[in-house]
């Protein structure tokens, strides 16, 4: 199977996140750099455009920042999509996009711990995000835990800190 020509969009969440030592929270790097295109690389993929729409915590997206990823999935010339996104509203924000954006592929996906914390799953998920809006058939999925989701289904389990459908 060919590659498809993929682009990924970013919008922050946790898959982005470092340690601020000065607040000792979680937050983003200073610059607004994401680091999509480390774990790319450290992977030896080579292939997706990586666009940053947004650095935020998916809990505090609001109606605007949804359109604004629905308005840069719209326009990006590429079939296939992956969108890195927070867990919190991974699941709302794929049913915002559903049915919106047709003829595309795109799939959201995020970590529960920070790629910059070591022991993430920012890798594996991004890795398998990548694959799936590759394979998938046109529509809006959710790919985490070494699973695919219909938007419809993509949901979080906080006490397992899993997504189930």
């Amino acid at each position: 199977m060919t590659a498809r020509p993929l682009r990924i969009l970013v919008t922050g969440g946790t898959l982005d996140k470092v340690h601020d030592t000065v607040s000792e929270a979680l937050a983003f790097e200073p610059d607004g750099a994401t680091h999509v295109p480390m774990i790319l690389t450290q992977a030896r993929v080579r292939f997706p455009e990586v666009q940053v729409i947004l650095m935020k915590d998916s809990l505090d997206f609001t109606d605007a920042d949804r359109d604004a990823i629905l308005a840069a999935a719209s326009a990006a010339p590429e079939q296939a999509l992956v969108i890195t996104h927070g867990t919190g509203t991974m699941g709302q924000t794929a049913r915002w996009l559903d049915g919106r954006v047709p003829g595309k592929t795109i799939v959201l996906t995020g970590a529960l711990r920070p790629h910059s914390l070591g022991r993430s799953d920012a890798s594996f998920n991004l890795g398998g995000a990548v694959v799936a809006a590759q394979t998938l058939p046109d529509g809006v999925w959710g790919v985490m835990n070494g699973r695919a989701f219909a938007a419809r289904e993509l949901r979080k389990d906080a006490a397992t800190g899993r997504f189930d459908g």
